[in-house]
């Protein structure tokens, strides 16, 4: 076997590791394969049938396993400018500043990208994506230092164009179409047909990743349903590699838009994959965008508070479940120095005993009338962040109302716990906690502390959209940074609404600012962290409203702003 059939069998588990393991271990192992990133960063596919136990919390550790991400968008069915007057990017787009994107990259992981459409495509009708990574295809060239896929350039696109049949010799497509979307929205240009649309950055290039779907094993892992887009950290790591690698070989700005999201994670931006994302984003001529997810309105983050004073609390978090489903994970975080043993509460009145747990351990729970199996995963101390974690898998839960009563232990002042819900998307069924908190629903990784983190409201009436994430990261720390437009958006496929066409805005905006600070040399050694406070400085901020909030973060995204402060305006 290859390595790259290794990689993309389901026999083979995708580790992210931030070591690279001892060849006595390979050996051992059967040997694997291993795809660097950057440094010690990596991603590790070792045979599964080498590793006796199976995939939990407790026999991996909890970074180990790639967390699955879902996209955040949905779509409608007129080109309105709205959302881009709001930003500020017509008014930068005009001939005082003339700002376009010119000489800036943008790259996206996605469903890939249409690209034959007209808004890709320069005046002469040549492309102006400069790559293509697709994760799908084997048939052709991966990229230099990658193992699989097939990398498409400008110059096999532009051949592709040229011909009558372009997927004969480009098969690269964007089935989904959500890549496609929010592409156009950061950098779609000017459509030669004369039909009015517009992207934030028109003569921006574009780099994009066609993310494949995540391996069997995982889906099973975190009981996804099959139909549902889901795609695994560990790809997501390789394509975020791919884009700084070509933005280094073309010493070029580089945005990076990330339109994806999950609900699995610590939320407070601390994993293998932020700490490189930390570091792209801390790279001079560099941005990384983040949508912060459509959970707000959802009801699947809980937040339970220990009584002050007492040395002992037990909060009952209720969960309904619909309808019979497959099954769903949840995820509980604790807050040093208290501790958690819980109880399951079945719809029909059993329960389990309360378990105490003291160190790393794995429990499995089975019930007489809900032909229901839990398994507990916990770990007193997570290695990533330092707390607690209770990770929950509910294989063929009942219809009904769950509870898991949560006992919290030798708790200083004020402790507190989250337990988080999977995505919207990943649920079978109408799956919610019955007394949710709205805050603390960003997903990742749009915690992670270097990023430029944006939310949505809709620009049509001012009003912040109620199925946007909220902040603050779960120990308080303040994000989002700004908010951007993304209800009722226009893109090349039509109107779509979601964090991820925030996040195209956000991200075309950057591009913009880019060009003028690092292409024409204004501010050459600009990178995201600036690049954030500039948003900051120009967003705007309604009287009467407290910033940061959870809901704006610094005010709403607005470009032109910005450069009103650089001006003195």
């Amino acid at each position: 076997m290859t390595d790259q059939e290794k990689i993309l069998s389901n026999d083979y588990y995708d580790l992210i590791t931030d070591y690279v393991l001892p060849e006595e271990i390979r050996a051992r192992a059967g040997g694997y394969v291993y795809q660097p990133i950057s440094g010690e960063i990596g991603v590790t596919y070792m045979n599964r049938a080498s590793i006796p136990l199976p995939m939990s919390v407790s026999n991996f550790t909890y970074s180990v396993i790639p967390k699955l991400y879902g996209l955040m968008q949905t779509p409608q069915e007129t080109f309105d400018p709205t959302a881009l007057l709001r930003s500020g990017i017509t008014q930068v787009q005009g001939d005082a500043l003339n700002l376009t994107g010119r000489g800036v990259v943008i790259g996206f992981l996605d469903t890939g990208i249409r690209y034959d459409e007209d808004v890709f495509r320069n005046p002469d009708g040549s492309t102006r994506i400069l790559g293509i990574w697709d994760q799908t295809i084997q048939t052709g060239e991966p990229p230099a230092g990658i193992l699989y896929g097939t990398e498409y350039r400008k110059e096999i696109i532009d051949l592709a164009l040229q011909s009558e049949n372009p997927r004969e010799i480009v098969p690269s497509y964007d089935e989904n179409g959500h890549g496609t979307a929010v592409a156009s929205v950061a950098a779609g240009s000017v459509l030669r047909s004369g039909l009015a649309f517009t992207g934030a950055a028109p003569e921006a290039h574009i780099v994009m990743v066609k993310l494949k779907q995540a391996k069997q094993h995982l889906r099973e892992f975190y009981l996804i349903p099959e139909d549902v887009p889901a795609y695994a950290e560990s790809d997501i790591l390789v394509a975020l590699r791919y884009l700084e690698s070509y933005a280094i070989s073309l010493s070029r700005p580089l945005v990076i838009c990330f339109g994806l999201g999950t609900n699995m994670g610590d939320h407070e931006g601390i994993s293998i994959m932020a700490d490189y994302l930390n570091q792209i984003a801390t790279r001079r001529s560099r941005a990384v965008v983040v949508c912060g997810g459509n959970e707000g309105n959802s009801a699947h983050h809980y937040l339970g508070t220990a009584t002050e004073g007492l040395s002992e609390t037990t909060d009952n978090v209720e969960i309904r479940v619909e309808e019979s489903i497959r099954g769903f994970t949840a995820e509980l975080w604790g807050c040093v120095p208290a501790q958690h043993a819980i109880a399951i509460r079945t719809p029909g009145g059993e329960i389990t005993p309360k378990v105490d747990f003291r160190e790393q351990s794995s429990r499995e729970f089975e019930f007489v009338f809900a032909r229901t199996k839990i398994q507990v995963d916990h770990v007193l101390v997570e290695p990533g962040s330092g707390e607690e974690l209770i990770f929950f898998r509910f294989i063929n839960p009942v219809p009904g109302v769950w509870t898991i009563q949560v006992t919290i232990s030798g708790n200083g002042k004020g402790s507190t716990f989250h337990i988080w819900l999977p995505l919207t998307e990943f649920l079978q069924s109408d799956t919610y906690f019955l007394r949710p908190s709205p805050y603390t629903t960003l997903t990742e990784p749009s915690n992670v502390r270097e990023v430029i983190t944006t939310t949505t409201y809709n620009d049509a009436n001012g009003s912040f959209w109620s199925e946007s994430g909220r902040g603050y990261t779960r120990t308080g720390r303040i994000k989002p940074d700004i908010c951007s437009p993304g209800v009722d958006i226009s893109t090349a496929l039509g109107r779509r609404t979601g964090s991820s066409m925030a996040v195209a805005l956000a991200s075309g905006a950057s591009a913009l600012f880019l060009q003028w600070a690092v292409v024409e040399e204004n501010r050459p050694r600009v990178e995201s962290r600036e690049l954030k406070n500039y948003l900051i400085r120009g967003a705007t901020r309604s009287a009467g409203e407290e910033y940061p909030s959870r809901e704006w973060g610094y005010g709403r995204l607005n470009i032109a702003g910005v450069f009103d402060v650089l001006a003195g305006v």
